[in-house]
C-alpha cells in the first residue's frame, strides 16, 4: 500500500522546500528580509504535509509573502522518507 500524493503536488525534501521559499521570496522586493522556518506535520484534510511559520514579516509584506507561500504549498509535498527522518 503506496502513500498518495495530493493533487499531482511534486515530492521535495525539508531542505528542497525551504531553499525554493527563500528564493522565491528573495524575488519579491518587499519580502527580502522575511524570516521563516519550515516544519512537517500530519497530512491536513487540503492534503498538505508541511507548513511554514514567517517571522520578521513587515506590514506591507504580509499579503505578498503570504500569497508565495501559498503557491510553494500547493505545488509541493514533503517527501514521505522527509517525515520519518523529521520525527
Amino acid at each position: 500500500m503506496g502513500i498518495e500524493m495530493g493533487q499531482g503536488k511534486e515530492r521535495a525534501t525539508l531542505e528542497e522546500i525551504r531553499i525554493r521559499v527563500g528564493h522565491a521570496l528573495q524575488r519579491h522586493p518587499l519580502c527580502r528580509n522575511v524570516q521563516f522556518d519550515i516544519m512537517s506535520v500530519p497530512r491536513t484534510a487540503r492534503g498538505g504535509n508541511w507548513t511554514i511559520s514567517l517571522h520578521s514579516v513587515e506590514p506591507a509584506a504580509l499579503w505578498e509573502a503570504s500569497d508565495i507561500i501559498a503557491d510553494i504549498q500547493a505545488a509541493y509535498d514533503l517527501h514521505a522518507q522527509e517525515l520519518y527522518s523529521a520525527a
